[in-house]
């Protein structure tokens, strides 16, 4: 298990419930995120990536609770299919509750998620005390950061926190499939 200090994890959980961005680990690069329900920093951190709205976000959660309020689970099996790989590396499309913002649904009415097992990521959204938004830390089309130093790179003059942590290890980033009809995405 990754030690995280419990000093910097208020450090972060505090500048996300502020409006700030942090960059931190996940399971294959490095992450950007925000509160999800802060307008405010969901738009600067679409700005600072250079990344259409329209796209919509994923969220990352320590465990199902954070999450659940934000989807809609009516359909017969997707609770299954969800808790079938959670909490691991796999993201989930799924139909969103009418009220979710349309900054994390995009055009679309679904809604992207994902639990995930890796410790820095999961710890830092037990911090929060709820998900996050999580995208990768690049400009878009650009090759996403596996380091804390890639980060600084492409976000030079951005007011980040930083949470301390090496990623998971995985070569690519976490596979994506449609809740609705079970299709890999990515």
């Amino acid at each position: 298990m990754v030690w995280i200090s419990r000093f910097r994890l208020r450090l972060a959980a505090r500048h996300l419930r502020r409006g700030g961005l942090v960059a931190y680990p996940t399971e294959a690069v490095y992450g950007l995120g925000c509160a999800p329900l802060n307008g405010t920093a969901v738009n600067r951190l679409m700005e600072l990536k250079k990344r259409p709205p329209t796209k919509g976000l994923i969220l990352i959660a320590a465990e199902f609770g954070q999450i659940e309020k934000f989807l809609d689970l009516s359909a017969a099996g997707i609770r299954e299919k969800l808790m079938a790989t959670w909490p691991g590396p796999i993201t989930w499309i799924v139909p969103a509750r009418p009220w979710v913002p349309h900054w994390l649904r995009g055009v679309q009415g679904t809604i992207a998620v994902r639990v995930t097992s890796h410790e820095p990521a999961a710890a830092l959204c037990r911090a929060f005390g709820g998900p996050i938004v999580s995208t990768s830390a690049n400009p878009s089309g650009a090759a996403p950061a596996r380091t804390r130093l890639k980060v600084r790179q492409y976000f030079r003059a951005a007011e980040l926190a930083f949470l301390p942590g090496t990623t998971g290890g995985l070569q690519r980033p976490t596979s994506i499939y449609d809740a609705r009809s079970g299709a890999r995405l990515r």
